[in-house]
């Protein structure tokens, strides 16, 4: 599950004023980056390596980049670094987080550490007098701008390729552009507050790669034969606050379909 934070300053800017996307070039930042310049935004993204043409290309190539977009290099713990990327920023859209999915020590797991960093982020608000609103999506998927393949995407790729996956757990599942639309949504609502669930549904893996193998059933997708936790309900709303302010989430099939074609479109299967 990753998660993203936004944060403004007194009152709530114009559309069209200067915002900073950390982890702009990532699987989630980019179509960030790419709405707000189609709204009219100007925008400081975050990289982590500007000489590398794999976190930039992508960037420079969209619509208003040339005028509205600055890249910024950052080290996450680096205070300078940081500072320079949001300086003149009114609103501050904070995605990059490190993903490390299997780790010797639990101490330093990748829940672990949002939640933590969610906690610290709350307590430096409220110490400064910062409007912050979290965003909460389950395992992201969906077609990307970006010339390589992110976590969740490397794992939806496996099993297409017929990988077993040794986990029978409940995941929510969203399309990449609604996190990106929520974002910018909760962003340009007047006086967002608290935390919001960014998932289409909330399922078992059964259920998800049942769909899939009936989906594509040319893909050697193996399928989970044992449902260990049958007795648990299925959520199909779960994110009710973001409906309300009018959020459409994608259907499962559009973004598993649009996945497999940008796959497709980009060689990897």
């Amino acid at each position: 599950m990753d998660d993203a934070m936004a944060t403004a300053g007194d009152g709530h800017p114009a559309r069209g004023g200067v915002v900073c996307v950390t982890g702009g070039s990532g699987f989630i930042g980019s179509w960030l980056v790419r709405y707000l310049l189609d709204r009219g935004y100007s925008v400081h993204a975050t990289v982590r390596n500007i000489q590398d043409e794999g976190e930039t290309m992508h960037l420079h190539a969209l619509d208003g980049a040339g005028t509205r977009l600055r890249l910024f290099q950052i080290d996450l713990l680096d205070l300078p670094s940081i500072r320079a990327a949001i300086e003149g920023a009114q609103g501050v859209f904070h995605l990059a987080s490190p993903l490390i999915v299997q780790t010797q020590d639990p101490e330093h797991w990748y829940g672990v550490s949002k939640t933590l960093a969610e906690k610290a982020a709350w307590d430096f608000a409220a110490e400064e007098g910062l409007q912050l609103v979290v965003l909460n999506p389950g395992l992201v998927l969906g077609p990307f701008l970006t010339p390589s393949v992110n976590a969740s995407l490397n794992w939806f790729l496996q099993l297409l390729s017929g990988k077993r996956l040794d986990m029978d757990m409940y995941m929510g599942y969203v399309d990449v552009r609604d996190v990106a639309t929520s974002l910018v949504t909760l962003y340009e609502t007047p006086s967002p507050q608290g935390r919001h669930l960014c998932m289409e549904s909330i399922e078992r893996m059964v259920d998800f790669t049942d769909k899939v193998v009936d989906l594509y059933p040319e893909f050697s997708v193996p399928r989970i034969m044992e449902d260990k936790q049958s007795w648990i309900v299925r959520a199909k709303v779960a994110s009710k606050k973001l409906i309300s302010l009018g959020i459409l989430f994608t259907p499962f099939e559009k973004t598993i379909n649009d996945t497999v074609e940008c796959f497709k479109s980009k060689g990897l299967i």
